[in-house]
């Protein structure tokens, strides 16, 4: 049921500041006609009974079922989304040879917009199923193909921010799949950005413009430095992997002589819009450029895993006040659930910690300073935090925010999670649902107050 113009009377969690969960309980959330958040009444309150009463009495109460929970959309900050097709496979090489081999032969595919139109069909699909309300996508160098991805994720109701892939250098890209020059780069990239932006059924802005050079080793210096201006002139977002392998990161020093933050900045492709992927081998300099500009990083956890060679610090970022959200690195990432990618981030923070090779002591095996984060941590950047990280208001339950929310049913018929009355209690209960919960237990999905599922 569509939310605009009515108030949901509902249980749940949000975190609206890292560390912290507050807890609805009963709690009367008005949605404006245009996806927005009016108000939120709590029992207790002067005139909560006056309004609950008056919104029933005219047909505009939408009440929750007992063992519903109410959470923000989940916010994915880093999605190749044609690579959806891979998913689950091609995870046992390093990454340049996952590029070449694999990944790369199948974006080529998407030249061909039938393709293109299925695959994206499917994935938007399948991310609003899993709770994705927001995504930030990289599609390919194709520009009939992307504008595919905005119609898409238009028509189905998701709210996205997607860029044409700019990469057109001939040391690092293949012959039948990279931009044929600079200015082909730059000229799709413009395109893109007018075709998001005057598009008829995108009055509202649910879909954005993203500037996306690849990363550092596909594109020219002409590229980069001509996408900083397209940034700087458009107002758009930017999105780009940093330093996510030693390969990688190892590359811009070959290079540059400097990391991939340093010349980021150089070519004025880090600012407060810009959402750096991966980031596992950032240096100190690296987090304070990245604080001080107001980038944002999307913590990939389950990718770093096969193609990174390390461990993201995220709790050392956090402390440090940068802006971080996670990301599931559709296909890097075997899982297109927020939910598995939530424990991840929670279970590798454990490992960096605790150190995993057993023949080193306990007392020097694991990290110098403390790097474990708890679920709260894990649900804060899964939600508020890629809002904040992409300066749009979403991930929280609060007046003036887009009421961008998903159901989490605890007595779904084949869900995975069980509750105990006398033991499950306050934030107890929606730390089974980050744990526990699979797509079988979410029950309904909005995007600005519409059911998208």
């Amino acid at each position: 049921m569509d939310l605009r113009n009515r108030t949901l009377c509902a249980s749940g969690f949000h975190s609206p500041q890292r560390g912290t969960i507050d807890i609805l309980e009963d709690a009367l959330i008005a949605i404006g006609d245009d996806g927005r958040i009016e108000a939120i009444h709590r029992p207790g309150e002067p005139n909560y009974r006056s309004i609950r009463d008056a919104r029933e009495e005219t047909g505009e109460l939408v009440t929750l079922a007992a063992g519903s929970y109410l959470l923000p959309g989940f916010v994915d900050l880093h999605v190749h989304a044609p690579q959806y097709p891979q998913l689950g496979s091609a995870l046992d090489v390093p990454l340049e040879v996952w590029l070449r081999a694999h990944t790369f032969p199948l974006e080529a595919r998407y030249q061909d917009v039938a393709f293109a139109r299925r695959s994206y069909g499917l994935l938007v699909e399948d991310l609003l199923a899993n709770g994705t309300t927001t995504a930030l996508y990289f599609a390919t160098i194709h520009q009939e193909a992307t504008r595919v991805l905005v119609d898409t994720c238009l028509e189905k109701g998701q709210r996205a921010l997607i860029g044409k892939v700019a990469m057109d250098n001939v040391d690092e890209c293949p012959e039948d799949y990279r931009d044929a020059s600079a200015e082909a780069a730059l000229e799709g990239t413009r395109a893109l950005i007018d075709y998001v932006r005057s598009h008829p059924d995108n009055d509202d802005s649910r879909v954005l413009p993203v500037v996306t050079p690849r990363f550092i080793p596909s594109c020219t210096d002409a590229t980069l430095e001509g996408l900083g201006a397209i940034a700087r002139e458009c107002g758009c977002h930017v999105q780009t992997h940093c330093s996510e392998s030693d390969w990688a990161h190892g590359y811009a020093l070959s290079r540059y002589g400097a990391t991939d933050t340093e010349m980021l900045d150089r070519f004025g492709l880090l600012g407060r819009r810009t959402v750096l992927a991966h980031a596992n081998f950032l240096t100190a300099d690296d987090m304070e450029k990245i604080g001080e500009r107001g980038a944002a990083i999307a913590h990939c956890p389950l990718s770093n895993a096969y193609f990174s060679n390390a461990v993201f610090p995220l709790r050392a970022a956090l402390e440090k006040g940068l802006h971080v959200g996670l990301g599931t690195d559709i296909s890097g990432g075997p899982s297109a659930s927020m939910l598995e990618n939530c424990r991840g981030a929670v279970q590798v923070s454990r490992m960096l910690e605790s150190g995993v090779d057993p023949t080193i002591p306990q007392e020097s095996r694991g990290a110098k300073d403390p790097a474990r984060i708890d679920f709260k941590d894990a649900f804060y950047i899964a939600t508020a935090g890629g809002g904040v990280a992409l300066d749009l208001p979403i991930g929280q339950f609060a007046p003036g925010f887009q009421f961008d929310a998903i159901v989490i049913d605890t007595n779904a018929n084949n869900g995975t999670i069980r509750l105990w009355d006398e033991l499950d209690h306050g934030d107890r209960v929606l730390q089974k649902i980050i744990y526990c919960a699979s797509q079988a237990n979410l029950r309904s999905v909005w995007v600005g107050g519409n059911d998208v599922v």
